[in-house]
């Protein structure tokens, strides 16, 4: 009996957003992000086309999809956990707060997938590494406001739209 994927079940799961923090851990394995960090991260790797000279987005740019910061949290949280469940990554407890980091098992297993998106994921996370990691705990708030800044512009676009059709 086959059941129908549907994309709800694929994207934003815990599976992909797991994945998603492992491959940016595992790109430098040094590092620890706590949560905010990790949520900025994401955000950014799967939508890298919203900075200039930059790679094309790895999903699609859609309208209205700059309040999935405000809902992104628990999915992230859901994916560290299977992540940590598996012994992909680690959770370490300093006086700040939560902090992740990728284990030795993390680069064997990413590099055990061969798909084409987990080649431009892994691809997108090294980019925005490399470029952010130095940012530390500012990142979130300036992907933050930068995604509040269009998602503002959104709703005003939309107003516009509706006060013209009536």
């Amino acid at each position: 009996m086959d059941k129908e994927l549907k994309s709800e079940h694929i994207f934003n799961s815990a599976i992909e957003t797991g994945i998603r923090s492992l491959c940016i851990l595992a790109e430098d394995m040094e590092m620890q992000c706590d949560l905010q960090q990790l949520l900025a991260f994401d955000h950014l790797v799967v939508h890298t086309g919203d900075i200039e000279n930059a790679p094309p987005s790895l999903h699609p740019n859609i309208l209205q999809r700059n309040g999935e910061l405000l809902v992104r949290r628990p999915l992230v949280e859901r994916g560290l956990l299977l992540m940590e469940s598996k012994g992909l990554l680690q959770r370490s407890i300093r006086s700040e707060g939560f902090y992740y980091s990728a284990t030795d098992l993390a680069l064997a297993f990413l590099d055990s997938l061969t798909n084409e998106y987990l080649i431009t994921l892994r691809e997108r996370a090294k980019w925005a590494v490399q470029k952010y990691k130095s940012y530390g705990k500012g990142f979130f708030a300036e992907v933050f406001n930068n995604a509040f800044d269009r998602w503002s512009e959104e709703f005003q676009v939309t107003e516009i739209s509706i006060k013209q059709a009536s």
